[in-house]
């Protein structure tokens, strides 16, 4: 109907652009809302008042000339001037009936659109450091960005998922090193685990298939490792657990050489990236691309970024190491990409990174990271922009990390690594749907409570439940259907739709009418709860119905039109549900 209502405006300023009303250079963006109240209509529009001072005229009368230049259409029963140039539409009662018709017609590609015109969106979320597995904070970050992307794909936009491996770098050299650790402790050597190594229970599974695989053949002695190897933090002040971890990393290196060193590093990166790719997998959540940090370090791209930085008088040496002039575009201090020991740090490689993003094409880039990682949004934008790109092709969304609840107090739960809670626990103990439907539930912004009890109740609490069983009630009516030997006749159904006259019937008919704008404001204001909550109201709008009115009724006509009005609620819950990659269950 909004699409509708702008196509009409449109006309109308089209006309009196001919006429010389209004200036012939403009291209007012027409914006169309609901009324808060139905005594104003059904919708409102405020393109005389966004006109009135370039047309240099009185918005009410600007306004009047607008509604007297409208096309005919029977869609609109009545248009109104009202306040200072407001003109509000009240759409007439088979207008309003007609989104019956339009959802069965459209099916799974009712609320879709082309707004997005093939606009080309790379949106990279998770992207968790393979050092271990994903937890419930990945989790979030999974369930938003994945919805965030099918939402924008939903509006014609052409979205590439990406999750970027961190295969280089430190924490990669401390993963292997820890492996190896962990593999010479299975073929008897005794020493002082390093505080700063990897301790997962995972670590010693990975260690112990290297052992099954090659048995001692890269066992050292201890003493031999450990010799003249800076003493590890003991937790009083004394120590370094960086010069400690360091040495050993190095010593690892020195004793295995690079073929046998890459025996750990491939076994430990390839066994915990497998298992992210399983869980994000087995969470609904797939990828178009998996880019491996190692082949944008090997290809030379982060080499020829920090030389054109370099070169462009962006990059200058200090205290033994190469610092970026970030505060030269608003950041809050400059920041190192070369250590003094020679090694890039991780913001070398994302200046990289983010640069051959722009240069592959997308029109908009979107990163999905934690709200930890707030500070590191100025330097990422002012990199691009001493790489001679606009730093507002990146937006940056930051999620909050949830807390587990559980009898009211956060959740003790036992995990296999002792450290934290994992994605696949949490999958296991409330399942996929309630996962993914409830940490879409607040704003990417906001802190998040997830209530495990609540999740996995069967109750009208339940928002997920409470949705899901909407979906089931319609199909529950379908059977019973049947098993009175009736059937549904779409013909008699949508020449019928006059008989929805009750209230209930209007206010279902006014909350599908919404779902596509509701897609569209999901989409583009990257707000996957509003669609959340969307799908909580068109439910509790089925089931009053339900418990208001018999469907299964003598009247062919009634019968049908009401049939037809819940099929086409049960088509929108369904179509809403899999945008969050919520399944719509047949029977509960």
């Amino acid at each position: 109907m909004q699409k509708q209502l702008q196509q009409l405006l449109q006309a109308a300023i089209r006309k009196l652009q001919s006429q010389g009303v209004v200036p012939g250079d403009l291209s007012p963006e027409i914006g169309i809302e609901r009324t808060r109240d139905k005594k104003h209509g059904d919708f409102a529009s405020n393109v005389a008042l966004s006109l009135a001072r370039p047309a240099r005229r009185n918005p009410r009368e600007l306004a009047q000339a607008i509604v007297d230049a409208l096309p005919a259409t029977d869609a609109v029963s009545r248009v109104e001037i009202a306040g200072p140039g407001f003109i509000n539409f009240t759409m007439n009662d088979d207008a309003r009936r007609g989104i019956v018709r339009a959802i069965l017609e459209q099916n799974d590609a009712y609320g879709r659109s082309q707004i997005g015109k093939g606009r080309r969106i790379q949106v990279e979320f998770v992207s968790a450091n393979p050092t271990g597995p994903l937890h419930v904070g990945h989790g979030r970050g999974a369930a938003y960005g994945a919805a965030v992307a099918d939402l924008l794909s939903a509006c014609g936009f052409s979205v590439e998922r990406e999750y970027y491996v961190n295969d280089a770098g430190r924490q990669m050299a401390i993963l292997a090193c820890s492996v190896w650790l962990r593999y010479l402790e299975i073929c008897g050597e005794s020493f002082t685990f390093p505080s700063n190594g990897y301790r997962g229970a995972y670590i010693k599974e990975i260690s112990q298939s290297v052992a099954d695989k090659h048995g001692e053949a890269f066992r050292y002695a201890a003493d031999i490792v450990f010799s003249n190897i800076p003493a590890d933090a003991d937790g009083q002040g004394n120590g370094d657990k960086e010069a400690h971890i360091d040495a050993l990393i190095e010593r690892c290196h020195a004793l295995l050489g690079d073929e046998n060193y890459a025996v750990f590093a491939d076994a430990a990166l390839e066994n915990i990236l497998g298992d992210i790719r399983d869980d994000l997998g087995e969470f609904g959540v797939e990828y178009e691309h998996w880019y491996r940090e190692h082949t944008l370090v090997n290809s030379g791209k982060v080499e020829a970024a920090i030389n054109h930085l370099r070169d462009a008088g962006h990059l200058y040496e200090a205290d033994g190491a190469w610092w970026f002039r970030s505060t030269a575009f608003g950041d809050e201090k400059d920041r190192v990409v070369i250590r003094e020991n020679g090694q890039l740090t991780y913001f070398a490689t994302d200046i990289a990174y983010h640069a051959e993003k722009i240069e592959r094409g997308f029109d908009q880039i979107i990163d999905v990271w934690g709200a930890d990682h707030h500070g590191y949004v100025p330097r990422i934008r002012a990199s691009l922009q001493a790489m001679g790109h606009d730093p507002e092709r990146l937006e940056v969304l930051l999620v909050q990390f949830a807390i587990l609840y559980r009898h009211g107090q956060k959740a003790q739960m036992s995990t296999r690594s002792g450290e934290f809670v994992t994605l696949r626990e949490l999958r296991d103990e409330v399942g996929n749907d309630a996962a993914r439907f409830f940490y879409v539930l607040r704003k990417c912004e906001q802190h998040m409570d997830f209530d495990l009890d609540l999740a996995v109740s069967k109750s009208n609490e339940n928002p997920v439940y409470y949705i899901q069983y909407a979906h089931a009630r319609v199909c529950s009516v379908m059977r019973q259907l049947a098993e009175r030997g009736l059937d549904w006749n779409e013909t008699v159904a949508l020449a019928s739709l006059d008989r929805l006259q009750e209230t209930h019937e209007e206010d279902l008919l006014d909350t599908l009418a919404r779902f596509p704008e509701i897609v569209e404001a999901s989409a583009l204001n990257r707000e996957p709860h509003q669609l959340a909550y969307y799908l909580r109201d068109l439910a509790t709008a089925l089931h009053t119905y339900y418990n208001a009115h018999q469907f299964l009724v003598d009247d062919i006509a009634v019968r049908n039109a009401r049939l037809a009005l819940i099929l086409a609620t049960r088509q929108v819950l369904k179509n809403g549900l899999r945008l969050l990659s919520v399944s719509a269950p047949e029977s509960m």
